[in-house]
């Protein structure tokens, strides 16, 4: 009665780790920049004991979030998001833990997007975004050339007319 729908192969680019490593370090040290500079004015000013000790725990939990998310987590995903297209459905599946499979009817997509910030430019990724009617929904970190083909082919199989 149903067919077996096979689940996503196509992996995202290996250069992602690169892009989401100095992401996530960028963050870290600004994150770290202004925890240490208020941790200065706390004991420039002389706040209440209870401030400095929350400022040093935030800096230390800090610490293990630069660790995990430097270092672990950009392995992790590029090592478990997984996406493909057919003439039906756009899937995506992504997780190590907590594994989520979508599949996207291409009856509801309305719109196919090509996102390129700086860092993705330096290394020629690109991330689609695919809109619904209820959502968006992201594949990131794909190659100049593979992201274009998958656009055109998305607009295609979804039946998108170009807007002048």
């Amino acid at each position: 009665m149903y067919s077996m729908i096979q689940p996503p192969t196509k992996k995202i680019s290996k250069e992602s780790v690169k892009v989401w490593r100095i992401t996530e370090t960028i963050t870290n040290l600004v994150i770290l920049a202004v925890l240490s500079i208020l941790l200065y004015v706390d004991n420039y000013f002389a706040w209440k004991e209870w401030i400095g000790w929350t400022l040093t725990g935030l800096i230390v939990l800090l610490f293990f979030h630069a660790i995990w998310s430097i270092f672990i987590e950009p392995i992790l995903l590029q090592k478990y998001w997984r996406y493909d297209v057919s003439e039906e459905f756009i899937q995506t599946k992504q997780g190590a833990w907590k594994e989520t499979h979508e599949l996207i009817p291409m009856t509801k997509v309305q719109s196919v997007k090509l996102n390129q910030g700086p860092l993705l430019r330096k290394y020629n990724l690109y991330s689609i975004s695919i809109g619904t009617m209820g959502a968006s929904h992201d594949i990131p970190a794909i190659s100049e050339k593979e992201a274009y083909e998958l656009r055109d082919k998305i607009a295609h199989f979804a039946k998108i007319k170009e807007v002048d």
